[in-house]
């Protein structure tokens, strides 16, 4: 597979993709989407007050937030932020009003329980 490439993408261009439906009040974009033992990569948008259950990282999860500030039990990240959930971190996450981020999961999540 070639390398794959996204220019304005950071700057706003996420605001001009498709979106499907991912959780209930998220929905994603996908960049690249892997298997159940591959990395994906996506631009999530959660609706204001969304979240996502309490989960456990099998692989890194990496965060760029795009837009708006999301949350989860260490603090809130506003658009600029980066976090990084290396293997076995659990939180959930939510926002108040809203945002978008881009995403990437070496692996995909353990969902544990319910939406703060």
């Amino acid at each position: 597979m070639p390398n794959l490439a996204f220019a304005g993408l950071v700057d706003g261009g996420w605001r001009d993709l498709a979106f499907e439906p991912f959780r209930d009040g998220v929905t994603a974009h996908w960049l690249l989407k892997g298997g159940p033992v591959e990395p994906s990569v996506a631009v999530l948008k959660y609706q204001p007050g969304a979240g996502v259950p309490r989960h456990r990282h099998a692989g890194l999860e990496t965060i760029v937030v795009l837009d708006g500030t999301q949350s989860d039990e260490n603090g809130d990240y506003p658009a600029g932020s980066v976090i990084l959930n290396p293997v076995g971190t659990e939180h959930s996450v939510w926002t108040k009003d809203g945002c978008v981020v881009l995403i990437q999961w070496d692996l995909p999540v353990i969902i544990l329980g319910e939406t703060k």
